[in-house]
């Protein structure tokens, strides 16, 4: 609607040459069901996944001390791609242009701050997309602003397909 048909035509829909893809995280379980409709519709390179509930909750003890044998890499996190199988979050931004976070809740900081430290090292561009009132979400936030280049706060769960979207995922 914001293009005339006219100016739509100028408009490139295919996929950008030389992408790896995006990957779209699940930050909590109401992220996740959000994620899991979303993995279902067509994506150019595009990867959904969620989080291992034991590996999220090493990860944010982790991301509260203090590195250790010089600073190195924290462990890796465990993710599960959407039909349930096992991923590993190194191996997947290896192979990334972008990583997607997708919160519900403020439960999400800790795995927030693991997944926005791990793209930063590899230079990774991130979105935050958390979903809710302001006030519900206000830690999370907080963990995604230094790490994400992009953060919406919404209240509909239509803008994260629009983000995606234009990222061209």
């Amino acid at each position: 609607m914001a293009t005339s048909a006219a100016e739509a035509r100028f408009r490139i829909d295919a996929p950008v040459e030389g992408r790896r893809g995006t990957r779209v995280v699940a930050l909590d379980d109401g992220a996740a069901t959000l994620v899991r409709r979303l993995a279902r519709e067509s994506w150019n390179a595009a990867r959904f996944f969620t989080l291992v509930a034991q590996s999220h909750e090493a990860q944010s003890h982790e991301a509260q001390s203090p590195p250790v044998n010089g600073g190195g890499p924290p462990a890796d996190m465990a993710l599960h791609r959407t039909d349930g199988t096992a991923a590993t979050l190194a191996d997947e931004l290896g192979e990334a242009d972008v990583a997607v976070m997708v919160a519900t809740t403020n439960g999400s900081a800790p795995a927030a701050a693991v997944i926005g430290r791990a793209c930063a090292r590899r230079g990774v561009m991130t979105a935050g997309l958390v979903l809710g009132e302001q006030h519900d979400v206000a830690d999370t936030v907080t963990a995604l602003r230094p790490h994400a280049q992009v953060l919406l706060v919404t209240r509909d769960e239509q803008d994260v397909a629009e983000v995606l979207s234009a990222l061209r995922a």
